[in-house]
């Protein structure tokens, strides 16, 4: 097998299509210099297909919660309740990044805006958010690309918890601002599509979008601001960004996408770094 033509094809980090290397353009989705090091790099490729960053995602919250039930074992809830069944106790969620008014404002904790989006307060908090996100996760990479997802993800969870901190929650943690981000933006698509397919994704959401905030309403505890503010950012994210029928995968939302995956990469290294502290003190 001659190797050197084996790399001179490569999957497009586009559509994932295959392309010549040396194309200027790909055919198919029209992305151009797919290989390119600013398209093709670690950032774009790897990651088990278009999904492939969801289960990234998944596995980081998953990570961070039972790293966070570790450093701080005796206060871990084993209650019989189910809704505090393994429930971190609030030091070690302090230490590893909760949000909120205390940690932004007493303590200039600013970093938690995005650690705060993989730490969550029990079994049945970061399930349903799990699932919630691997639901709506799809449909955000396939009409927006994988590069514009992940930045509507992070921007939404940093500024739906900035958002909550300004109208005075004092601590907050979850995925659930960035994930009403990914609602957000898919509203604004419905919408803005129209057509029949459009007008059907927006009906849909925008059910999601009424039975969230009926659920922070009738249940005590529920960051509704986070919610809101995260919604909110979602769909002006969607609105700046663009969507893939409307506006082709640029190295702009790629760059943007490269920024806040080291951003959050940096983040839960600290976060981790302050856990083991916290556990060997």
């Amino acid at each position: 097998m001659n190797v050197s033509k084996k790399r001179n094809s490569l999957l497009c980090p586009n559509c994932r299509r295959l392309v010549s290397r040396s194309a200027s353009v790909c055919p198919v989705c029209g992305l151009k210099n797919p290989g390119a090091v600013w398209n093709d790099n670690i950032f774009t490729r790897g990651l088990g297909g278009e999904d492939g960053i969801l289960k990234v995602i998944i596995v980081a919250n998953i990570a961070m919660f039972l790293f966070s039930l570790a450093i701080d074992p005796r206060m871990s809830a084993l209650s019989a309740s189910p809704l505090s069944f393994l429930s971190p106790s609030n030091n070690s969620l302090f230490v590893l990044g909760s949000t909120g008014t205390i940690p932004l404002f007493q303590f200039n904790r600013w970093w938690s805006l995005i650690s705060a989006s993989y730490l969550h307060g029990s079994f049945l908090h970061i399930v349903f958010n799990m699932i919630a996100l691997y639901q709506i996760g799809p449909l955000l990479i396939r009409e927006y690309g994988t590069s514009r997802m992940i930045a509507i993800y992070t921007l939404s969870g940093i500024g739906g918890y900035l958002i909550s901190a300004v109208f005075g929650v004092r601590l907050t943690i979850g995925a659930s601002a960035a994930i009403c981000g990914l609602i957000g933006a898919a509203l604004y698509y419905g919408k803005s599509r129209g057509g029949a397919y459009g007008n059907a994704v927006y009906s849909q959401i925008g059910g999601w979008a009424v039975g969230i905030f009926l659920f922070g309403f009738m249940v005590p505890g529920i960051n509704n601001w986070g919610h809101g503010g995260g919604m909110l950012v979602g769909a002006l994210a969607g609105f700046i960004l663009g969507y893939r029928e409307r506006s082709r995968e640029k190295i702009g939302h790629k760059f943007l996408s490269m920024i806040c995956i080291i951003g959050t990469g940096a983040v839960l290294v600290w976060s981790v770094v302050n856990g083991v502290f916290f556990l060997l003190r």
